[in-house]
Parts: C-alpha cells; structure tokens; sequence
C-alpha cells in the first residue's frame, strides 16, 4: 500500500505540511501578545489573519493549546489564558 509523503503534498497556495506548521508557529508570538493584552482572541480573527488557510487556523489553535491557553470549543470560540 503507498503512503503520501507529507513533504511534497501541496496545500493551500503550494505550502507543504512542514511549512504550515512553521507558519502557524511563527504567528503564535502575535497572539500570545493580543491575549495578554485583550484578554482573549476570538476563532474568526484567528482565522482572518492566517487569510483562511484551515490547516494553518487548526495548528495555531493546537500550539496555543499546548503553550497552556484554553482554546475554547464550538459555543465559545475564544483563546484566553487558562485559569487553575
């Protein structure tokens, strides 16, 4: 059975895999700092600034969630620190 190999699969705009982690990793720093300031970030203004790209939106909600933010769900799509 072949498998895909994730390097060379073309994504939105030709971006690999590893490239759009690398994207969202990158942006991180931006929200991280917009939290801190507003309190939270909204799905939709995440989403907006990616310009739309799901599978960047999707790793920057997974990195902001593993740097210990809660990322929210369906009935509130918000980032905010989580609270112990």
């Amino acid at each position: 059975m072949d498998a895909c190999d994730r390097r060379v699969r073309a994504y939105k705009n030709g971006k690999t895999l590893d490239q759009c982690k690398d994207i969202a990793e990158s942006m991180n720093p931006d929200f991280k700092n917009q939290i801190e300031k507003k309190g939270k970030v909204l799905w939709s203004e995440i989403l907006e600034k990616v310009d739309h790209d799901e599978l960047v939106y999707k790793f920057t909600l997974k990195f902001l969630r593993r740097d210990g933010y809660d990322i929210g769900n369906y009935k509130i799509p918000e980032v905010k620190k989580f609270i112990s």
